[in-house]
């Protein structure tokens, strides 16, 4: 093993806002990647992880990024994602919510599907499969991390964990590459257009910002960032009476609920009180939160455990990056209407199926920057990918390795 060099917190923090930068001032000097809707700390991050790389093969140096704060700031985004939510986006999303949920459990299957298929081939146990597909895929790195174990005891496979993390770490690099370009070939090929382009921005600004001259002044930024941490107070409370209560989830998931709740009981308690939801302040710091965990997160990937698992790897998410977007493009877009809303969606859930609820936030803000809002996709996505995934995921995953 080589020299393993710990980045403390605050530099990792640090060298993410400069990884950010980066990816801002290459998109805007790079056309290709403007028009294609890559976020800009998806260029950045994987250009970094790119470097990382370099540094590990040429001179056997390993970084190893502390990161507690972008695990903070994953917290801080979704909780603006709570806030955001008016009770009327979520009466309106009920249908979206159930179609997309359905079509969730669908690509949960066909990922296993696909997985245990090409396990098979490359000489791995069927149940391995679950490794290749929802587990690493849907599941992200927290999943196939939490499932290794169980596949490597009923298998006997060595490397179970390596093997997950190797996935989910590629199939998070593909799905910040690919739901870009799968919203411009929906919008501009298909012409369409928001359903009310006069709402207020949920995360970022719109490319047209600097025309408008948002209101934004250090008043609505200390209002939100109250409002934000209260929210996220609140979370931590909740988050320990669902553990109390046996249930394992997320300390996003809490804070986005409490977000929801203050959103809405502010609005009917105090009408007339200040905005905060759909605010030019609120979607400047979402963006920031966001920007900076993708940017930190792409950036520590240890890309080197990928070529360790050679062609096998390589088919096998060939085959679920064709998957997820014919599936998209196919089944999901015109399930979800075949509208602007559903394009966006397509964005998101191209990032989510293959890597995490925070690439399909990012897929879809890149979008909406520049095409136009759409409120009820940001309200739809994370509710699906928070509550429901993990529990539909587990079960498909337990049935498969105990078969």
């Amino acid at each position: 093993m080589g020299h393993v060099i710990e980045i403390p917190d605050f530099l990792t923090a640090t060298l993410g806002f400069a990884v950010y930068l980066v990816g801002a001032e290459i998109n805007a000097r790079v056309a290709t990647l403007r028009s294609y809707n890559i976020p800009e700390p998806v260029t950045g991050g994987l250009l970094a992880s790119l470097a990382v790389l370099l540094l590990y093969l040429l001179f056997d140096i390993e970084l190893s990024f502390g990161l507690t704060a972008r695990d903070f700031l994953l917290v801080l985004f979704f909780a603006g994602i709570g806030l955001n939510a008016r009770l009327s986006d979520l009466v309106a999303g009920g249908k979206p919510l159930l179609l997309l949920l359905i079509l969730t459990l669908a690509t949960i299957l066909f990922q296993n599907v696909i997985g245990a298929v090409g396990a098979s081939i490359f000489g791995y146990p069927a149940q391995a499969g679950v490794l290749f597909g929802s587990a690493a895929l849907i599941g992200g790195h927290g999943t196939a991390i939490a499932w290794a174990p169980e596949v490597a005891s009923v298998t006997g496979l060595d490397g179970a964990t390596e093997l997950g993390v190797a996935v989910a770490t590629l199939g998070l690099v593909l799905a910040a590459l690919v739901g870009g370009p799968i919203a411009r070939f929906l919008v501009e090929g298909r012409n369409l257009t928001p359903d009310r382009p006069d709402e207020g921005p949920s995360v970022g600004l719109p490319d047209n910002a600097a025309d408008q001259k948002p209101a934004i002044d250090h008043l609505t930024i200390m209002r939100v960032l109250l409002y934000l941490n209260i929210a996220i107070i609140l979370g931590y409370a909740l988050g320990e009476v669902i553990a109390a209560a046996g249930l394992k989830l997320p300390l996003f998931v809490p804070c986005l609920i409490m977000g929801i709740v203050i959103a809405n009981l502010r609005s009917a308690l105090f009408p007339s009180a200040p905005p905060v939801a759909r605010t030019p302040s609120l979607a400047l710091i979402s963006e920031f939160a966001l920007g900076a965990f993708l940017a930190m997160s792409l950036m520590s990937l240890q890309l080197w455990t990928i070529a360790e698992l050679g062609l096998a790897i390589a088919v096998i998410m060939t085959a679920q990056t064709l998957f997820a977007v014919l599936f998209v493009l196919l089944v999901l877009f015109p399930v979800m209407g075949s509208n602007y809303r559903a394009a966006v969606l397509a964005a998101g859930f191209g990032g989510f199926a293959l890597g995490a609820t925070p690439t399909a936030i990012a897929n879809m803000t890149a979008v909406t920057k520049r095409y136009g809002p759409s409120p009820i996709a940001f309200i739809v996505l994370p509710l699906v990918s928070a509550f429901f995934v993990d529990i539909a995921n587990a079960i498909v995953i337990q049935t498969i390795v105990s078969f």
